[in-house]
């Protein structure tokens, strides 16, 4: 069985809306043989990661940069599993107040250096969450979920 890990910093209900429609997305009827499993930044751990066939990375804006929890889980794996998670397809989503570009520049310097593979665009939320920011984020998590199908399955092969 193909599976996703979403790391995410869920600390308002801003990032907890983007949260619940990534999840409803990346669990959708549609999509079967992918194991979903959802850790908090603080306590995701290399061992989850290298279970992973995909990742969606969430996060919230704090002074301009990504939150110090999920630096912290990438200073954790970091070093554990960059050579075992090359190519590991990965998405992303961001909220913030105003800006999210150096979140959003920080985490995919982060990822470039662990040799993962952006999925698609990431989700960039500024404001209050509404209709089309649930909906892109309903999409990043299916498609991400596919996209753990898909490697899973390339790897079942290989």
């Amino acid at each position: 069985m193909a599976r996703l890990l979403i790391v995410h910093h869920t600390v308002s209900p801003a990032t907890q809306e983007l949260l619940e429609a990534v999840l409803d997305g990346a669990r959708t009827d549609d999509i079967e043989g992918v194991e979903v499993r959802a850790r908090a930044a603080l306590v995701a751990t290399a061992a989850d990661l290298l279970e992973a066939d995909a990742v969606v990375l969430g996060t919230p804006v704090n002074i301009g940069y990504m939150s110090g929890a999920l630096k912290h889980f990438f200073d954790t794996v970091y070093y554990p599993v960059q050579t075992d998670t090359q190519g590991l397809p990965y998405s992303l989503y961001v909220h913030g107040d105003n800006d999210t570009s150096g979140a959003v520049r920080a985490v995919e310097s982060i990822t470039k250096g662990m040799g993962w593979s952006r999925h698609r665009p990431p989700v960039a939320v500024t404001g209050r969450p509404g209709t089309d920011a649930r909906q892109d984020c309903w999409e990043l998590g299916a498609v991400t979920a596919l996209a753990a199908l898909e490697r899973s399955e390339h790897t079942e092969q290989g």
